[in-house]
């Protein structure tokens, strides 16, 4: 039989952490975090690969940018979005590990 788990560094974080779930719930922001996961992309890259209107698309980003997950640069007329933060790399890590095909954050 397994020992149990020490839950007690997690209570402290467990709102964090059920916050960062309850963000990732919605589709296209978990896309656009799964096609982060291999480095920056332009809007219109994550509008192709995630299949999202480019209105939906916009107020997701956005609230992942609020939530300080995302980062944006500008480029000319482009927008580049790219992960801030690598807790959101391993949660998708591990959610691709478990639901598809592992992809790994470029350095």
């Amino acid at each position: 039989m397994s020992a149990q788990p020490d839950l007690t560094p997690l209570e402290s974080r467990a709102d964090e952490v059920a916050g960062l779930l309850k963000i990732l719930s919605h589709r296209n922001r978990l896309l656009v975090a799964c096609e982060l996961i291999n480095g920056e992309k332009s809007v219109s890259a994550l509008e192709a690969a995630t299949g999202a209107p480019q209105p939906h698309l916009s107020r997701d980003l956005a609230r992942l940018k609020r939530e300080g997950l995302v980062t944006a640069r500008k480029a000319s007329t482009s927008v580049y979005y790219s992960l801030a933060d690598d807790r959101l790399s391993r949660v998708i890590n591990a959610l691709c590990d478990s639901y598809g095909q592992p992809r790994r954050r470029k350095k």
